[in-house]
């Protein structure tokens, strides 16, 4: 029979789990422990940051998710239909539409701009836009937690257009699926564009955001393109060589490109100019040499920059943006769109300038 003294030596001897991490804690210092015991509590999600700080991207369900399967049942079937089963399948997450891995490379930014600047609210904020009813709600949020995405704002309409919200949300772009919603927030003054279904296996690093844009009727009014198209290359190229010091005037995206650049300041300022997670690209039929001087100057006007401009003198965008592999191609001309969508690009569609008389024509033909 065991002595209580050996008893004793043996249970000193003896450390349960619990007072291993009782006594490491105590051995450490006040911050270290501090840290030991934050890392021992469950993680939580990154605060909402206040709508008149943030840079809002407001995107519909069906750019961020894949909703052809029920958007055939809503157009076969009629809406009671439809609810019915998105209520059945409320626990399975949606597939991920054009703007998810967009979605994700905005959160992966957010993250190192957290760590550069703990307190600030000057970070990208993801608005879920819909018209979906809130019936639909349960299934996005379900889908939205399953993939990780820290989406905490919704506005789930109900059958009604969403784009009278968008200005109250402070959006700087709105992406849908929705061609006609895009055209009305366009004509409200906000940068908005249309994303088709997703190009088949694509697979995006989200380590760094890639933007890339098309010049005219896009980052640029379309005065030039005008020219172009009601009076041929031979004057562009002279009218461009004559107003070569006039900045064109702006168009629809320009003030996201802006954005961007201030986004890419607050690491540029902080030493990370060459670990920056956001890339601009402008991509644009115009010729370098011919009227690519002028596009240039603009931007220097504006107090801009992308960093690659890539003039492509009438070549197709597609094999070149496949290089690229940017998250999103903002383009006004639909072949230009189809072209890189061949190519595995996601490219969205603006809506904006004499452009859009010609696409519509093609479509009749």
């Amino acid at each position: 029979m065991s002595s209580p003294v050996a008893v004793a030596e043996a249970s000193a001897g003896t450390t349960s789990p619990a007072g291993s991490v009782v006594e490491e804690a105590a051995a450490l210092s006040t911050a270290d422990a501090k840290a030991f015991h934050d890392n021992l509590a469950p993680k939580k999600k990154p605060k909402t940051p206040k709508p008149q700080n943030a840079v809002t991207i407001a995107v519909s369900s069906r750019a961020l998710f894949d909703m052809r399967e029920e958007r055939r049942v809503y157009g076969e079937q009629g809406v009671e239909a439809y609810l019915a089963l998105q209520i059945e399948k409320e626990e399975e997450p949606f597939k991920q539409g054009p703007a998810f891995p967009f979605v994700q490379a905005l959160e992966a930014v957010n993250i190192r701009l957290r760590h550069l600047y703990p307190d600030s609210d000057q970070i990208f904020d993801v608005v879920l836009m819909t018209n979906h009813h809130a019936q639909v709600g349960v299934r996005l949020i379900n889908s939205i937690n399953h993939y990780g995405l820290n989406i905490e704002r919704f506005c789930m309409t109900g059958g009604k257009s969403p784009i009278g919200y968008l200005k109250a949300y402070l959006t700087n772009l709105y992406l849908s699926a929705d061609a006609e919603k895009v055209q009305e927030a366009i004509e409200e003054g906000i940068a908005a564009a249309t994303m088709f279904n997703p190009p088949e296996d694509r697979v995006l690093k989200n380590d760094e955001l890639r933007v890339a844009f098309d010049g005219d009727a896009v980052l640029f009014s379309d005065e030039s393109e005008i020219i172009v198209k009601e009076h041929g290359l031979d004057t562009f190229f002279e009218h461009e060589k004559k107003f070569v010091d006039n900045p064109l005037a702006q168009g629809p995206l320009k003030m996201f490109l802006e954005t961007l650049g201030r986004m890419q300041r607050k690491f540029h300022v902080k030493g990370e100019r060459l670990g920056c997670p956001i890339r601009t690209y402008l991509v644009t039929a115009r010729s370098a040499a011919s009227s690519g001087a002028r596009a240039l100057k603009t931007l220097r006007t504006w107090g801009l920059e992308v960093d690659e401009a890539l003039f492509l003198a009438g070549a197709p965008k597609g094999p070149l943006l496949e290089k690229i592999r940017p998250h999103v191609f903002f383009d006004d001309q639909m072949f230009h769109v189809e072209g890189a969508h061949e190519h595995g690009t996601v490219a969205a569609h603006v809506p904006f300038g004499i452009g859009q008389k010609y696409n519509k024509s093609q479509k009749k033909k």
